[in-house]
């Protein structure tokens, strides 16, 4: 029997198997689909659908910079004991290595590592540990000079949160301590200009309601025009601040702003990126009699 690309697609979704698998799978049992099934799980290989439904919320964030390109990986596991796993963080840093090569998650999810795909190296990796992993994202960034900096690291390139920031100009050493100050603070956005204008808006709204509310209660209440042409104007411009890397106060010397604080480094910030892991992920919560009545259930 012809094995078709839409077989091995749908064997593939069914039981998380890699292509190359799925196809042996399909040939060695004449295209049988269900018996395909049960020869991947007779060799262990069916196991990552087994554990799909779970939740992936821990794991490592990996960096790597070549050159003026940065990029940043975030690998999820189930729990943080396979994240300080060795074999985990070499499979973390080898996917990471191999994002330096490409320009967006599919073409890195078909990037060879050895013998197999990133995709279905992952798989194997979710077989062989038994827990569920994702890839879930990465990033690219680049510019004349491009620094990193992970924080809780688990290893050299790897941790919870990874930071990497576009320079133009040489980097002194600077960059290394506003990519520290972006871990710290997260901010939105590289200025103003690039902030999503709803998250504008939005404060804008919260802030009007606030201040009309309590000028409202106020026993000597202010005039409309001080309300809207001071007051909200204000605390906008103190949320930008706050929101903003180039308008925020620099961590480690807050005389000056971050924008500042690289123009006296000779240098330009042109862009940044952050990633925490699990940032996003809803994660489910039992206590924890509930998950031992549910390890005795079986």
């Amino acid at each position: 029997m012809a094995i078709t690309a839409s077989m091995v697609k749908e064997l593939r979704e069914n039981t998380g198997a890699g292509m190359m698998d799925a196809k042996k799978a399909l040939t060695e049992t004449n295209g049988d689909m269900e018996a395909a099934v049960d020869w991947l799980r007779t060799k262990g290989l069916a196991k990552a659908a087994k554990k799909a439904g779970r939740v992936a919320a821990e794991g490592l964030v990996g960096v790597a910079v070549e050159g003026n390109r940065g990029v940043a990986v975030e690998v999820n596991s189930e729990t943080d004991f396979v994240a300080k796993n060795a074999d985990f963080q070499g499979l973390v840093r080898s996917i990471t290595a191999a994002a330096l090569t490409v320009n967006d998650l599919d073409a890195l999810k078909a990037t060879q590592l050895s013998d197999k795909t990133v995709e279905d190296t992952l798989n194997a990796a979710i077989a062989t540990i038994g827990e569920n992993m994702t890839l879930r994202r990465m990033s690219v960034i680049e510019g004349e000079s491009v620094a990193a900096y992970v924080h809780n690291a688990a290893a050299d390139g790897l941790g919870k949160i990874g930071v990497l920031v576009a320079l133009k100009g040489a980097d002194n050493g600077i960059g290394k301590q506003l990519a520290m100050h972006i871990a710290a603070t997260a901010p939105m956005s590289l200025g103003e200009a690039d902030l999503d204008p709803t998250v504008v808006e939005r404060e804008r709204e919260v802030q009007t309601q606030k201040a009309l509310e309590e000028n409202a209660a106020s026993t000597k209440p202010k005039p409309d025009a001080v309300i809207h042409n001071n007051i909200i104007p204000g605390r906008m411009k103190k949320f930008l601040e706050e929101v903003t890397l180039l308008g925020q106060k620099f961590v480690i010397n807050p005389d000056v702003t971050v924008e500042q604080a690289a123009k006296d480094a000779g240098v330009e910030i042109t862009g940044f990126l952050r990633i925490a892991v699990g940032e996003g992920i809803e994660k489910k919560q039992e206590d924890f009699a509930a998950e031992v009545a549910k390890t005795l259930a079986g």
